[in-house]
This record gives C-alpha cells, sequence and structure tokens, in this order.
C-alpha cells in the first residue's frame, strides 16, 4: 500500500505525478490546492490570509466564508478534476472529500495562536482542525473493489462541522491508519533544502531522531511536511519521502531514493 500527497502551490505538476501514479493499482492519492483556493477567493473578492505560529507552522485562516471557498475549491472543482484526468489514464478513480462516508473525522482547534506586527494573537474564529479517525473499513472496500480513492480535504468533527486540515497531516493519517509501506510527500521543491533558495543544498537523508533538528530551520510550509513525516513515522510508516513533483517518473524515482527520505 502506497499513500501518495501532491501539494497544490503554484509551481507543482500535478499531471506529472497522475501520470506516473498510472501505472500502480493499489495507491491512495491525497491533494491539497492553495493556488486553487487563492484564484477563487481573489475572483469572489475575498482576500486570502495566512497566519504564521509562534513556532513559524504556516496555515490559511479560514473563518466561515473562507471555509465556503475552501470547499469548493478542493471538495468541488480541483478533487473532480483530478478524478476526470486518472479516469483517461485508464484508473478507476474515485473522488472523497473528509466529508464523505466519514472519511476523516477530526476536532476544530478552539484557538489558533499566530504572530502578527510582532505580537503573539489568539485567533478564535479560524475553521482549523486535526483529523483524529480514518475511515479504514470504506478505504479497504474501495480498495478491494479496485477503486484509487482521491482524498482531499475539509474534514468533519462529529457535530457535522466543517474543519480545513492540513493534506499533508492528513496524508500521514491515512498512511498510518492504512499501515502504508510508505508516504510520498510531492512539492514545488526537490525536498528539504539547508538553503531554500539552492536545490543543491538538498538533504538526502534524515533519521527519524534528527527531525527535531531540521524542524527547527525549516521554513513555511516544509515544516508542515517535516510534523507529517514524524506523525507518520511514529505511527509506524517505515519511509517518508519529500521530493519534486516536477521530476522525471516522480513516484518510481522517489521510491529508488529521491528527495529527502525520513526514516
Amino acid at each position: 500500500m502506497l499513500v501518495v500527497k501532491v501539494g497544490g502551490a503554484d509551481g507543482n505538476d500535478i499531471d506529472n505525478v497522475l501520470a506516473d501514479l498510472a501505472r500502480r493499482k493499489r495507491c491512495i492519492l491525497v491533494h491539497g490546492g492553495s493556488k486553487e483556493v487563492d484564484s477563487l477567493a481573489e475572483a469572489l473578492g475575498r482576500t486570502p490570509r495566512y497566519l504564521t505560529s509562534p513556532s513559524g507552522v504556516v496555515s490559511r485562516y479560514t473563518d466561515r466564508k473562507m471555509m465556503e471557498v475552501f470547499t469548493m475549491a478542493l471538495a468541488g472543482k480541483l478533487n473532480t478534476e483530478i478524478v476526470a484526468r486518472l479516469q483517461a489514464l485508464g484508473v478507476p478513480a474515485i473522488g472523497l472529500s473528509g466529508v464523505d462516508g466519514g472519511l476523516l473525522i477530526g476536532s476544530r482547534k478552539e484557538a489558533v495562536r499566530a504572530v502578527e506586527n510582532g505580537r503573539v494573537m489568539l485567533i478564535k474564529d479560524d475553521h482549523s482542525g486535526n483529523v483524529e479517525q480514518v475511515n479504514v473499513a470504506l478505504l479497504k472496500k474501495l480498495l478491494a473493489a479496485g477503486y484509487v480513492p482521491v482524498i482531499s480535504p475539509p474534514a468533519v468533527t462529529r457535530q457535522g462541522e466543517l474543519i480545513n486540515a492540513d493534506a499533508d497531516r492528513i496524508a500521514a493519517m491515512v498512511a498510518v491508519a492504512m499501515k502504508a509501506e510508505a508516504l510520498l510527500l510531492f512539492t514545488n521543491v526537490p525536498g528539504l533544502l539547508r538553503e531554500p533558495s539552492d536545490p543543491a543544498t538538498l538533504i538526502h537523508d534524515v533519521p527519524r531522531e534528527k527531525l527535531s533538528y531540521y524542524l527547527d530551520f525549516a521554513y513555511g510550509r516544509m515544516k508542515k511536511k517535516l510534523i507529517a513525516a514524524r506523525e507518520a513515522i511514529d505511527g509506524g510508516v517505515k519511509r517518508v519521502v519529500i521530493a519534486s513533483s516536477k521530476a522525471q517518473n516522480p513516484v518510481e524515482n522517489t521510491l529508488a531514493g529521491l528527495g529527502t527520505v525520513i526514516h
């Protein structure tokens, strides 16, 4: 079992990943879509806003109105388009948001701490949260029937409230729940870099015991990928790889050691 997550930020090549993924039969795809969400928000006159935690983790501010945009862009437009692309490649894909069948159950954070103008603020109207439970039975039934699940946020609380959960951490939760052999996190850079602007500073190998060290200097969204990697490894996944979605044959080459391997 392989779990693949492909990012939706600018500079990613989702089609490149899909073409390579089409050669595999037993896998689960998780996707984000920050570029799609931003584009739709701007088209609707809603300016995207991002929050930076005191530890440097960047996340989307998702109030009630932005949650509407988030759901339309990811669970509606992008998920459907990815499923259509995979089907055109001969893959029997089926699209699911975290809400469908109670696939991703979680809880909303009571407040989010963010640094604004040098001050730490408590943001209480943010609809972000963490996934706590994956509907394994549903995924196993779909896989047994020959389908490739394509999963997107949002997740849902037990009270039926939609929550914005990070797609990298969703992928980690799914990988743990499904006892995946590996989790591949595709992004718009070659992997974890010592210097963000220099691909030649790629860090190829990260043992679990050194993850905390690398988390200290990782930047922006890369921090969340390392957090997701740590959660996957701690949950029993033996290997997590962060690699470029633009590489040649990205899935197969990443399994062969391309990118940053966390083990």
